[in-house]
């Protein structure tokens, strides 16, 4: 049983870092976009990164929480 504690535990932990990572980026997309960047290739690289961070957190969260019975 604890293996599992520890595999929800890190789960958790890796969700939270993503989480971080996902509002840093939105924060840095919002401030490129404020004042148009001259290298668009920047921000269409960020924003992609952006909704891979969301699938992956997505994915995490549906792993973490345990399914409802029907």
């Amino acid at each position: 049983m604890s293996d599992n504690f520890d595999d929800v535990t890190s789960l958790g932990a890796r969700l939270e870092e993503l989480r971080i990572e996902h509002r840093d980026l939105d924060e840095a997309i919002a401030r490129l976009t404020e004042t148009p960047p001259e290298d668009q290739l920047v921000l269409r690289r960020l924003k992609k990164r952006k909704l891979l961070l969301k699938d992956r957190i997505a994915l995490l969260e549906r792993m973490v929480t345990p399914d409802e019975p029907a």
